[in-house]
């Protein structure tokens, strides 16, 4: 299956706003016309400090680039990087694809299951990203399995999705987000996109949406052998 063509994106394809210690999501919303003005402000620094960031990724190699050298191509300080990524290997694994998700996935027919309508999530957001988008996450996806480093931070940035999936899926069950069966969703979710997009022998990552739709549609059938 190829990757869909760019079309128009849905509102919310934007930058998370603001992040825990460990990159969890918190969402901001502005009150006011200045503190539209901020948290835009703040977007394009965040975007900025990414985008220099795996430039000198491509062009230096990742263990060879320093947070200080990031900071000074972004025209930043180390300490304004560290208000928006705690650490370096946050600036490979944070990005607004979770903030997009849960909003398309709470828009979905109610009557779709929590996998179908994460399918249809999918598809969706996937449809909504430029080659430059899919070009960006694909060179992401290979650092974050080919790094060490950026490999056990994604643990955290992995625990911190299931909880944001968890809490959407109960939300559009009635349900809590500690229950057992809303968390193993969650789970399943996420941990079939992490094997069909991690890197094998002889499988390149180029078709990403269609190695994720059809390790969701392998879950949506019961994982059938």
């Amino acid at each position: 299956m190829s990757e869909p063509a760019s079309t128009e994106r849905p509102a919310g394809l934007r930058e998370r706003k603001a992040h825990g210690p460990a990159g969890g999501l918190r969402e901001e919303k502005a009150h006011s016309p200045a503190g539209g003005l901020r948290e835009r402000k703040k977007a394009r620094t965040r975007a900025s400090i990414r985008e220099h960031a795996l430039r000198l990724f491509r062009e230096k190699g990742y263990d060879e680039t320093t947070v200080e050298q990031i900071a000074e191509a972004a025209e930043v300080s180390p300490s304004t990087f560290f208000r928006y990524y705690p650490t370096k290997e946050d600036v490979v694994l944070q990005d607004d694809f979770d903030v997009l998700a849960v909003e398309l996935f709470e828009a979905q027919p109610a009557d779709l299951s929590p996998i179908a309508a994460f399918r249809a999530t999918a598809a969706q957001m996937f449809g909504a990203l430029s080659a430059e988008d899919l070009a960006r996450l694909r060179e992401t996806t290979e650092l974050t399995f080919n790094v060490p480093e950026v490999r056990a931070r994604a643990l955290d940035e992995f625990a911190r999705t299931i909880d944001v999936m968890a809490a959407a899926i109960a939300r559009r069950a009635g349900r809590s987000p500690d229950d057992f069966a809303v968390r193993n969703v969650a789970g399943a979710l996420i941990g079939v996109i992490m094997s069909a997009t991690m890197p094998w022998d002889g499988e390149p990552t180029t078709d990403m949406f269609g190695r994720i739709d059809a390790a969701l549609a392998h879950l949506e059938a019961g994982l059938p052998l």
